[in-house]
């Protein structure tokens, strides 16, 4: 049997059994994927749990954006608007410090038991109690184990009201609700499987108890993700019933299924991949800008690179749309501002090319006419180590000698956030739709001792900017969100002007679904993925 062969009847063996179906003998074609089910290949050995309140890693996290409903969410069909999730409508107290949400009265959990603010109280405040991984994304609106159930409170079955500490602008606090700490899980399912106080933690790991648009039937670790449709889900029963999510973690593996017909979706192909099923009627490429940027830190307690010219010259040694148009053609974007394009309060602006003239006279008049010598630490797989070795060629031709140090991402990161880096290529995503999730990392910093009580990227690069740290502050407290746009704005044109960050590209998802797949959505982060308008 030949290894491409063998590929397909593994895959094939282990999609009928999660599945359910019987498998077809040896001498039997292979199937193409059920009229009623959307299979898709994807690598998924980053999920550890599927419960909202302790959920963070890529893959979980969007699983859980379809098997719950949370206070607020973003419009499937206009990913930048947020909308009504659970709640149908809200308003802010004249201080801006109070929210009262009128849920849904309607609206059901897939067990049929209604939702309700109880419902909504208990989700929020056992994300403060489990006090996991996203908890931080609530914990800054004043909220402790103490106080929480005092400041989030059900006023009657279908008004919930939130309370917090700090001067937050509403359209921030929203912004948090609509994050995966926002979902609503069924109260009376979960405190029936408490163990020890754990408000049913270890169960919700793997099962659900929400009202979105899918449950979850299964997740065998390191195999597969199974969800079945809701039929009672408030915006209509998904066209499709199932959902089968193969952990497919080789790249070529997920192609020949693409192209076979035993996937209808292949989620991690490569760029030479997608180029090489171009022609193949049977399979539409999609390309979806993403949220993550790609940039070069650097580190700033040091000489050449506490100086501002020197940090402005390095910017004018990378070839953006030279990398951009060939090895990373379809997988980024030039990108170079902090906060991503296609995001309220971006700033689209590019304003640095590759000029190694402009350069050299920057450098000449910083005081280093003949360069200097620099090391640049960057993960060892690709495409980070050619984006390094790409750099590496830029800045020679500007004198600037750079030393490329390669290393797993983990220890490259480590390395990161103990400051101890000269220059290091690195990535970030938002962890909320609202511009002060990257501004208050990229753009404050007011403390630089070694060990303070937060640490953003700004201090990582050891960058210490009290000013600027006050322009991000006031803008995460102003109320009018056309002021509040522009205070973002400002921000993104102040490190233009000046920071530690060459920011060089926005990430793009390139998808391949076979050609009868409508109407999946891929959003710019995992919170907006959809699945529960998708047919074939």
């Amino acid at each position: 049997m030949s290894d491409r062969l063998r590929v397909r009847l593994l895959a094939a063996v282990t999609l009928a059994t999660a599945l359910g179906l019987a498998w077809p003998s040896v001498g039997s074609a292979v199937a193409a994927t059920p009229a009623d089910t959307l299979v898709m290949a994807k690598n998924i050995d980053d999920m550890i749990s599927l419960d909202p309140a302790e959920c963070y890693e890529l893959t979980g996290v969007e699983i859980d954006s379809n098997i719950y409903d949370r206070i607020i969410r973003n419009d499937p069909h206009d990913v930048t608007k947020l909308v009504g999730g659970a709640a149908e409508s809200w308003i802010v107290s004249p201080d801006g410090k109070t929210l009262t949400f009128k849920l849904r009265p309607t609206m059901t959990f897939a067990s049929g038991s209604p939702v309700t603010a109880e419902d909504a109280a208990f989700s929020l405040a056992r994300v403060i109690k489990l006090n996991k991984n996203p908890a931080f994304l609530i914990d800054q609106l004043g909220w402790t184990k103490d106080n929480v159930d005092a400041m989030v409170k059900a006023l009657d079955p279908t008004t919930l009201q939130i309370t917090i500490g700090p001067n937050y602008s509403p359209s921030l606090v929203l912004a948090l609700l609509s994050s995966i700490v926002g979902s609503v899980v069924e109260k009376s399912v979960v405190m029936q499987h408490d163990q020890g106080g754990d408000l049913g933690n270890a169960w919700l790991k793997t099962h659900s108890a929400g009202g979105g648009a899918f449950t979850l039937k299964s997740w065998k670790a390191n195999e597969s993700v199974v969800l079945d449709a809701n039929p009672t889900y408030r915006e209509g029963a998904p066209p499709l019933k199932r959902v089968v999510i193969r952990h497919v973690p080789e790249a070529a593996a997920q192609r020949l299924l693409i192209e076979k017909g035993d996937a209808d979706i292949a989620r991690d192909l490569t760029t030479d991949q997608i180029a090489s099923i171009a022609g193949n009627k049977d399979v539409t490429v999609v390309r979806s800008p993403q949220a993550t940027l790609h940039y070069v830190g650097l580190n700033v307690k040091a000489a050449p690179l506490d100086n501002p010219k020197v940090r402005l010259a390095l910017h004018y040694l990378v070839d953006y749309d030279g990398m951009a148009g060939s090895f990373l053609k379809g997988q980024y974007q030039v990108h170079q501002t902090f906060w991503p394009s296609g995001f309220w309060a971006a700033l689209d602006k590019n304003p640095f090319n590759f000029d190694p003239a402009k350069a050299k006279s920057l450098l000449a008049e910083a005081g280093y006419p003949n360069g200097f010598d620099i090391t640049l630490d960057a993960s060892n797989t690709a495409p980070y180590i050619n984006i390094a070795q790409a750099i590496q060629a830029n800045m020679a031709q500007g004198g600037v000698r750079v030393t490329i140090i390669p290393g797993e991402q983990k220890s490259v990161i480590t390395k990161f956030r103990a400051r101890q880096h000269q220059m290091l290529l690195i990535y970030w995503g938002p962890d909320y739709m609202d511009p002060h999730t990257n501004a208050d990392s990229f753009a404050r910093n007011t403390d630089n001792s070694d060990n303070p009580p937060t640490k953003p990227l700004a201090w990582r690069n050891s960058w210490l900017i009290p000013e600027i740290s006050k322009m991000t502050e006031a803008a995460v407290e102003e109320r009018d969100l056309g002021k509040r746009e522009q205070m973002y704005k400002d921000l993104q044109q102040k490190l233009l002007d000046d920071s530690p960050f060459i920011i060089m590209f926005q990430e793009v998802k390139q998808t391949a679904e076979r050609a009868n797949v409508k109407n999946f959505i891929l959003g710019p982060t995992q919170d907006v993925v959809f699945y529960g308008m998708t047919s074939k």
